[in-house]
């Protein structure tokens, strides 16, 4: 048996695991243990485990991550959530399908914070949903908008996914961040014009509430000026060399906890809740981290990795349709794999094939992220759907996946731009220090 065949068994095992269920890491880590025994010895791949182990939680720059996920649950505790949507909904609920406009406007802010799909649409629609319902939205649009909105958690920095990719792929953390900020940013245009679109053509989707005062709109603002001050001085300093990024998870935890002590919610208890909820998701993404990279050894000792790269070139297809191909791959996949089990499968075999063809692998993780986002939201996975259905019972499935379709057109004439347009996503990082 070939190597190659050994470790194309792997992958088809190692998806077999999971469509069954088996949490991601201990997936990763029983196939890339297993193939790496057969391999070379069973010796080999415990030694392996064991370095790659220690590396994973002495690496300094891993940091980032538990203190990311810290600033979050601290904002979390500040009340961020409902205050972003209410700005949002006093600017624009007034127009038709305004408090949907305020949905993804209150995503994409929150987003900013959380780093996390499931935790932003969640969040968001917790406070924004019985509010659409209330105003006699369309149930369908309403779920629809928040399940697509949510998926800008993603995306928009200080993004998780973003942070695991830079790790797996070696590359900076700081770039990552720049060169999601337009696509994040565009992507929730595209969101807010599919909802215009759709309120024009049918009114009742999405009817208007009453206008607010301006004075009610101002007042309203003040109370996100602060957490806006926060992600801007951290983002920002990141991104102009002030901060390297575990400095500047650092100074964003400090200013979280001085906000929460300025808005008057600063108690052990909170504080406490904070610390065991960060460890409980930074021990879950530090295990997936250790199989993902016990994984990515055996795919590469198992050639697999320089086999498909032979065959991509032997095509002498463009290197177009050879990232056509692997977006329709990825997104076969994300109909029945969650979007961290997705990234961290095709990192190790999709990113060399793509630098050799020529694209940069900051460029490929806006691209691998972009794509995973879709599969939150497209069936039969859909995961931000089963959130959403959570917190409206009442709701079916299959509404909500009505709802969010045409969402998913937005999401792919989005990936096309990107796909079709690099620069959008690699300009900005080339002004980054670092």
């Amino acid at each position: 048996m070939t190597p190659e065949l050994i470790g194309a068994l792997g992958i088809a095992l190692l998806l077999a695991i999971l469509a069954a269920g088996v949490p991601i890491g201990v997936g990763l880590l029983l196939v890339g243990l297993g193939g790496l025994a057969v391999m070379i010895s069973p010796e080999a791949g415990l030694i392996k485990l064991g370095v790659v182990s220690f590396e994973v939680i002495s690496k300094y720059e891993l940091g980032v991550l538990p203190l990311f996920l810290l600033m979050a649950h601290i904002c979390f505790a500040a009340g961020a959530s409902r205050d972003f949507f209410d700005v949002a909904a006093r600017f624009v609920g007034h127009r038709r399908g305004g408090l949907a406009l305020a949905s993804i406007g209150g995503c994409a802010g929150f987003g900013a914070i959380s780093g996390s799909s499931l935790a932003t649409v969640a969040t968001i629609s917790s406070v924004a949903l019985p509010e659409m319902r209330k105003a006699n939205y369309h149930p369908g649009f309403a779920a629809g908008a928040l399940a697509a909105g949510g998926t800008l958690g993603s995306l928009i920095p200080p993004s998780g996914a973003l942070i695991v990719f830079g790790i797996i792929a070696e590359q900076s953390i700081g770039k990552l961040f720049a060169a999601s900020i337009v696509p994040g940013a565009s992507q929730a245009v595209f969101y807010m014009v599919t909802i215009m679109i759709l309120c024009a053509f049918n009114p009742a989707l999405g009817p208007a509430t009453a206008r607010v005062p301006w004075g009610e709109r101002i007042a309203a603002l003040r109370h996100v000026v602060d957490i806006f001050l926060l992600i801007l001085f951290v983002i920002g300093g990141l991104m102009i060399g002030w901060f390297t990024p575990t400095e500047a998870a650092s100074v964003g935890v400090v200013a979280a906890l001085l906000l929460l002590a300025f808005r008057g919610g600063f108690s052990l208890a909170t504080i406490g809740e904070a610390l065991r909820a960060t460890l409980r998701t930074a021990g879950m993404i530090y295990i997936v981290i250790i199989g993902a990279l016990v994984f990515a050894s055996f795919v590469s000792v198992s050639g697999i990795t320089e086999a498909l790269s032979g065959a991509v070139t032997s095509l002498h297809a463009s290197p177009i349709v050879a990232i056509l191909a692997m977006t329709l791959a990825l997104l076969l996949l994300g109909s029945f794999l969650d979007g961290v089990a997705l990234m961290l499968l095709t990192t190790p075999i999709f990113l060399p094939i793509a630098e050799q063809l020529g694209y940069s692998p900051i460029w490929f993780g806006i691209f691998l992220v972009r794509t995973m986002e879709i599969g939150f939201v497209h069936p039969p996975l859909g995961l931000n759907i089963y959130v959403i259905q959570g917190l409206a019972k009442d709701l079916s499935l299959g509404t909500i996946f009505r709802g969010v379709i045409p969402f998913l057109v937005a999401d792919f004439l989005h990936l096309a731009l990107l796909i079709a347009f690099p620069v959008l996503t690699l300009w900005l990082p080339g002004l980054v220090a670092g």
